[in-house]
């Protein structure tokens, strides 16, 4: 019979079972009474049936570290998810993006709620929308009772920490161990090299018996594009987007930006090569993404796809399938639900997201039915409140203030932030350059509602809305997103508001979920 043994470790409870050893046969052995042989037989019954129950109190059995994986979650920073080869980019190389993408799964259907760095990041590690979690707003912050992934994952034994751009608030809502080695701003810094020795420690199986999530937040490709070797990018040999003008010095920063790209592809593959060094590359699941779209018009601070469409690879070796893309949609909100039920834990009625995990083990695949955007302009600009829904073919856009002009600061000043093109897009002469005006136009001048077939328009450059052929699916969308925002307590565009995002600076958020509705979809 196995002896059961019972083990309290700080990776949770263990049972396991000890055979003992066989031993040579005795020359001799006395025949039991037939009254002690019966007592010996029920003991041993007894035995075998106390096996279950001591597994059953013992809780969940874990056969070793793989029945609860690491997570190695690596973001990039303002990378449009099509300028990546995966995703059909011509341009950037990325051979190690491509490398991660051929051992585990490719979402071809990724979003995010909002194409801003703090209200994504904070739908990520929170699991909700940025109005049931607070932040729908950049530079501001979360309800100050929001949980996020330290709140998840500590209880399930795991640590969670965190290395380089971090960008939420309130610390409270957001308490990463803090493992350091890259640049925690927004502003890469060329003269600070990373370090990858913290993560090497945080991530090695022979200083740590407990699992980790770690989050490798990565500041590159976000402007200045100061990283990489541009030489390797010609200007005049680029194939520029469709939905960027075409003048010099667009492609002379489009060229920067993509030298970022491949700068930033170099450091997966460093992170990569750490997590295999420190022995824990077989027990982990790495997720990639690519985080919002670039700091160009059209990107970025909107709700087109190239905004909130986000590059996601998962690999885990043995566990997902290697080199396959799957059409399920999913969104930023799913992943920390992604997580806890792959840790063990439960779900909670607090995510506004679910887990994926039958589409990671091939169990599923299909998710969710509709992906949804929302954009408050303040304080990146004046007012100009969006919100959207992409079902991953059709995209439809409610612009709640069409009669105003589109203005964002950063991507329209002269600062280090700033994009100088802007000026020659603005400068070139409508009659000679036709393409340009149109794309001026486009950006700062938009009707209040657009529609379009994503699969066929990835850039969205013909707007569908007024198209009696697409009027039954432009119709189901809408009524799709009226009943989001009505779920979110969501009244358009009275989220906008200098009193609004102060409000929630201060913790004492006016709209989303749990707060009273006032006004309409409408300002």
């Amino acid at each position: 019979m196995p002896e059961v043994h019972i083990h309290e470790t700080n990776r949770g409870t263990f049972v396991s079972l000890k055979y003992p050893a066989a031993t040579a046969k005795p020359a001799t052995r006395p025949t039991p009474h037939p009254a002690k042989k019966k007592i010996m037989k029920e003991f041993e019954i007894k035995r075998v049936l106390m096996i279950p129950l001591l597994l059953a109190l013992a809780g969940p059995v874990h056969a070793g570290a793989s029945e609860q994986p690491n997570f190695l979650i690596i973001m990039a920073d303002d990378c449009t998810y099509n300028d990546l080869a995966l995703y059909g980019g011509q341009n950037a190389k990325t051979p190690n993006i491509d490398a991660l993408a051929k051992t585990g799964m490719t979402f071809n259907h990724a979003y995010l709620a909002s194409a801003m760095c703090q209200p994504c990041r904070a739908e990520l590690f929170t699991g909700q929308y940025p109005l049931t979690n607070g932040c729908s707003w950049n530079h501001s912050a979360s309800r100050p009772a929001t949980k996020s992934l330290p709140h998840l994952l500590n209880p399930l034994g795991y640590r969670v920490g965190i290395a380089g751009k971090v960008h939420v608030l309130p610390q409270t809502s957001f308490p990463f161990d803090n493992v350091g080695g890259f640049d925690p701003n927004c502003v890469r810094d060329p003269t600070r090299p990373s370090d990858l020795s913290g993560i090497r420690d945080y991530m090695s199986s022979d200083k740590h018996d407990s699992p980790f999530c770690l989050v490798v937040a990565l500041v590159d490709p976000h402007i200045p594009w100061v990283m990489g070797d541009a030489s390797q990018y010609p200007p005049k040999r680029l194939k520029l987007p469709p939905n960027i003008a075409d003048t010099p010095l667009t492609r002379k920063h489009f060229s920067n930006y993509l030298a970022e790209i491949t700068y930033m592809d170099g450091q997966v593959g460093q992170i990569l090569e750490t997590l295999k060094a420190a022995g824990a590359n077989e027990d982990t699941v790495v997720l990639f993404t690519s985080e919002q779209g670039s700091q160009f018009p059209g990107c970025k601070w909107t709700n087109w796809n190239t905004g909130l469409h986000t590059a996601l690879i998962a690999s885990w070796p043995g566990q997902i399938a290697e080199a396959v893309r799957t059409d399920a949609l999913v969104q930023y909100a799913d992943i920390a639900p992604t997580l806890v039920d792959l840790a063990g834990g439960k779900g909670s009625s607090d995510f506004d997201g679910t887990s994926f995990t039958a589409v990671l083990r091939g169990t599923a695949d299909t998710h969710r039915e509709f992906a949804y955007g929302i954009h408050n302009n303040l304080p990146e600009g004046p007012r100009y409140p969006i919100r959207s829904v992409t079902d991953g073919k059709y995209r439809y856009i409610r612009n709640l203030m069409p009669d105003e002009l589109y203005i964002e600061r950063h991507l329209m000043g002269g600062g280090l932030l700033n994009n100088p093109y802007w000026a020659t897009w603005l400068g070139a002469d409508p009659v000679k350059r036709p393409d340009v005006y149109e794309r001026v136009k486009r950006y700062m001048r938009r009707p209040s509602e657009q529609f379009y077939l994503t699969t066929d328009d990835p850039y969205e450059m013909n707007n569908l809305a007024d198209d009696a052929r697409h009027a039954e699916s432009k119709s189901r969308l809408s009524k799709a997103l009226d009943a989001w925002m009505d779920a979110q307590s969501d009244p358009g565009a009275a989220v906008d508001t200098p009193e609004a995002l102060q409000a929630a600076r201060r913790g004492e958020h006016l709209h989303g979920p749990g707060t009273p509705r006032a006004g309409s979809h409408a300002n």
